[in-house]
């Protein structure tokens, strides 16, 4: 049976998860339909969604729709857990973006929308909450248009807005206004319709439309649009027939080589780990050795498939299809299994903008806290856990204050470790201003190293990362020589010059040389006059700090774009409170009373114009913001306590080897 893995996605409270119930309840897969406000929906199973109303991590439910197998893959709202949402980008043939009809286009809606564009995923829209009161449509659809894409088609009419009795009635391929509108859209790709149309030809018929329809929509060159109740069920089955019609089969090859990704990791009851894959190629099948990430491997103990529901054993896993895989100790979140498939490592969204120190409460715990922290990470890599060995702190990235107190409450009820929060801090970014370059020559001093390395760094393009190169012949020294120093710029630009992560750089390798292996006449190898990949891992810290000292760094903070809505008798005062916390409106629009303004504003102050703003607007004022870009940090420019042995001070950093050696 061929299979189709949807992700549902959407703004936080617009009815992601009921959607998911409702369509889980009218495929036939669940007996009742399970509320969020209950805490009792098929997705939402931890303590905390169901407490707290709202997706925290990815689920993944099955049903069948005439001869189609649908894995429905319900994502977070919350702009914390958006790591969760980029996990499962790489593993989806189509998505159905959910928008409130009350609260219409939001801000998640839009960074969600834009992603999933520049991913070209399939995509349908369903614009959900039609019977609660407020509800819009033709005002939606224009917000859809003019802050989403343009290319969109309504494929019915909304009803009774604003009630129980609300309705979706999905167009007739004959009405004729309906099919003035549907030409005219799929013409912007399609010369010979346009043509037809205007001649009066028979491209234009039901039949054609209905075919260009969905060759269109299987393109991301249009988006269908369908309006509805997740509750009441409205509009949902023709949503669900848009799924089938309109939505490409996951192209499968059972007997190609295996290729799969992992998009999430889990404990068991017992502790043990199991891995969620989506399967590109091939088959796997239960006590198959399988090689996955960076040159691991096991054996694959048992096998979930996920149908009509949640996942049942079986003894294999074939091209399209969503499994569970148990026997795979050492796998990680966004490891490939088999054969790598190009583009699955890309990253979609920003990372976390904030980080904080997390101290157990009583003292004695700091090795349980830690233990349980990798546990997490092994979840949620992007909570990037570090540690000071020096300071004894342990550090954790962030996305907002949600994600926090989700963390505090997992450690306390998973674990037993109950922690606090020092300060939230803002994550900042060192980016090269210039190029520079550094070279030590083995047995010169002041080289302690047998080992030659010479590096340049120079500045690349925003957002396009580290990238190592060869300037030296690859056979020059010993291919595992050339991996030291490779893994260790990469390790070594974990912290610059302020203590940043560095990034947008290229590091170009220029110098190299080794002491072959030698020994004493007739004794055993002597470590003292041959090189060692260990001499190339302690050299490269030293040589690439003093390359980006030459270069120079610009530290770069995160800026979030925000929109705010206020009572346009307030927007003096809002103007003022701006500037105050270094926003810069780049826009302003007035609506009748009310005003938008939309512009960038650093993410370490953000909070506090949240806490000032329902003061100034009479609690009018609403505020949404996303990330935008990394700038220059205007003012005194922040450093970040360093966890590693310090390149940038020499003396110390020599003596720290020599006291771990």
């Amino acid at each position: 049976m061929p299979t189709l893995n949807l992700g549902i996605l959407a703004h936080v409270d617009a009815g992601k998860t009921s959607l998911t119930e409702r369509l889980l309840y009218e495929a036939g897969a669940i007996a009742a339909i399970g509320s969020v406000d209950d805490g009792d929906t098929q997705t939402d199973s931890l303590d905390q969604e169901r407490r707290r109303g709202i997706t925290i991590k990815t689920a993944v439910a099955s049903f069948v729709v005439g001869d189609v197998t649908v894995n429905l893959i319900d994502t977070p709202g919350h702009p914390d857990f958006i790591a969760e949402v980029e996990r499962v980008l790489n593993v989806l043939d189509g998505a159905v973006l959910v928008i409130s009809a009350v609260e219409g286009v939001q801000a998640q809606t839009r960074v969600l929308m834009r992603t999933l564009q520049r991913l070209a995923i399939l995509t349908l829209i369903f614009v959900n909450k039609i019977d609660r009161r407020g509800a819009q449509d033709e005002a939606v659809l224009q917000a859809i248009s003019e802050r989403l894409t343009p290319a969109i088609v309504a494929m019915g009419s909304a009803r009774d807005l604003g009630g129980q009795d609300a309705d979706f009635t999905p167009f007739e391929p004959e009405d004729q206004g309906f099919r003035a509108r549907l030409v005219e859209r799929l013409a912007d790709h399609d010369d010979l319709m346009l043509a037809a149309y205007l001649e009066g030809g028979t491209l234009t018929a039901p039949g054609r439309l209905r075919k260009g329809l969905a060759a269109q929509t299987r393109r991301a060159l249009v988006h269908p649009v369908y309006f509805g109740s997740a509750i009441t069920g409205a509009g949902v089955e023709a949503l669900m027939a848009g799924v089938t019609r309109l939505l490409p089969r996951a192209r499968a090859d059972a007997d190609g080589p295996v290729s799969g990704a992992v998009f999430k990791v889990e404990r068991g009851p017992a502790g043990e780990k199991i891995a969620y894959v989506r399967m590109f190629s091939g088959t796997l099948r239960t006590r198959d050795r399988l090689k996955f990430g960076q040159g691991k491997e096991a054996k694959v103990t048992a096998i979930g498939v996920f149908d009509r529901g949640g996942a049942v054993k079986r003894d294999s896993l074939a091209a399209g299809q969503i499994g569970k895989l148990w026997g795979l100790g050492d796998i990680q979140i966004g490891d490939a299994v088999g054969l790598p498939r190009e583009g699955s490592a890309q990253r979609h969204f920003a990372p976390p903008t904030l980080e904080t120190v997390i101290v157990p409460r009583r003292a004695a715990e700091r090795g349980a806290l830690l233990g349980a922290l990798v546990q997490l990470a092994e979840q949620d890599p992007l909570i990037n856990l570090r540690q000071d060995d020096i300071r004894q702190e342990i550090y954790v990235s962030l996305y907002g204050e949600v994600q926090k107190e989700v963390i505090q409450e997992t450690l306390a009820s998973a674990y037993g470790v109950e922690v606090e929060f020092d300060e939230t801090t803002t994550i900042c970014i060192e980016r090269p201003v210039g190029s520079g370059c550094a070279v030590e020559v083995l047995r010169e001093w002041p080289n302690p190293f047998l080992a030659t390395v010479g590096l340049r760094i120079d500045p690349a393009p925003i957002d396009s990362g580290v990238t190592f190169r060869l300037e030296v012949e690859f056979g020059s020294i010993p291919h595992a020589f050339h991996r030291a120093v490779e893994e260790t710029v990469f390790k070594t630009l974990g912290q610059g010059l302020h203590g940043w992560a560095v990034t947008d750089c290229v590091v170009t390798m220029t110098h190299s040389g080794y002491q072959p292996r030698q020994s004493h006449s007739h004794a055993i190898f002597d470590k003292s006059m041959s090189s060692t990949a260990g001499d190339f891992r302690n050299l490269t810290p030293l040589v690439l700090m003093a390359a980006l000292k030459q270069a120079g760094v610009a530290v770069c903070e995160p800026m979030q774009r925000f929109e705010l809505d206020i009572p346009g008798d307030t927007l003096g005062s809002i103007l003022s409170v701006l500037a105050q916390v270094e926003a810069v409106p780049r826009t302003q629009a007035m609506r009748g009373s009310a005003c938008r303004l939309e512009g960038e504003i650093p993410a370490a102050r953000v909070h506090e114009l949240q806490q000032k703003l329902p003061t100034l607007t009479r609690g009018e004022g609403v505020l949404e913001t996303a990330f935008h870009q990394h700038q220059p940090v205007r003012g005194p420019v922040p450093s970040r306590p360093r966890t590693d042995h310090d390149p940038l001070d020499r003396k110390v950093y020599l003596l720290n080897l020599k006291r771990r050696v």
